[in-house]
């Protein structure tokens, strides 16, 4: 699995955002000013300035639900979320097709998520598209769902055609680079949690958990 889809944020949460979020006097600035060289030619959008007070709160509890969900926390084996930003797109406002920094000063992407903060009947258009190694998807999530997917893709987002397109995103610094390796962990991790509901604690159980904690020392960094 390359990618995860996931209900985040509930809709009580989603309205509190919202709120803050459209409030006349916050400053929305050309995203161009966070993008690498080559991405800054094809980005267009705004996004809420970093170091404001709003930014900075709400930043700070989504990163906390991101680290303390068990599922995200089994398909990334997060480190550190790091490089949030909240972004709108209103109409004719896209992205076009590129590649995420691997450094950054924040911290090394190794994956990168899209957390959709309105209802996706709300504009036309700003789809998410991802480039695998043999396939492109397009993705337009409901409000409060996640995607997390590898830095290493190509992706962009298709032009806004009409509405606002409202994210949140960012990256994640994992313990384990590999794409390959943290597949196999939650495989692993995934097959162990289901044994252990279904028929409780086991030797077979133990062993899983054992290699699968082994393979994390192993691979991780």
């Amino acid at each position: 699995m390359n990618y995860l889809t996931h209900q985040l944020l509930n809709s009580e949460e989603l309205e509190i955002l919202r709120k803050n979020l459209n409030q006349e006097e916050l400053l929305w600035e050309d995203g161009k000013q966070t993008a690498g060289k080559h991405a800054a030619k094809v980005k267009n959008n705004l996004q809420l300035r970093r170091d404001s007070d709003l930014s900075k709160k709400f930043s700070e509890l989504i990163i906390k639900k991101i680290l303390s969900n068990d599922l995200i926390k089994s398909f990334a084996l997060p480190k550190k979320v790091h490089g949030t930003i909240f972004t709108k797109s209103t109409s004719g406002m896209k992205y076009g097709r590129h590649i995420d920094n691997a450094y950054m000063s924040s911290g090394r992407a190794d994956l990168s998520f899209t957390i959709f903060l309105n209802c996706k009947d709300e504009y036309e258009g700003g789809a998410l598209s991802i480039e695998s190694f043999n396939s492109e998807r397009n993705f337009k999530l409901d409000a409060g769902e996640i995607i997390i997917y590898p830095s290493t893709f190509l992706h962009s987002v298709e032009e806004v055609i009409t509405g606002e397109r409202l994210v949140f995103i960012g990256w994640i610094e994992s313990y384990v680079k590999s794409i390959e390796e943290r597949e196999y962990l939650f495989d692993l991790d995934a097959a162990a949690r289901s044994l252990l509901t279904k028929y409780g604690r086991s030797d077979e159980v133990d062993l899983i958990f054992k290699s699968y904690s082994n393979f994390l020392r192993r691979f991780g960094s």
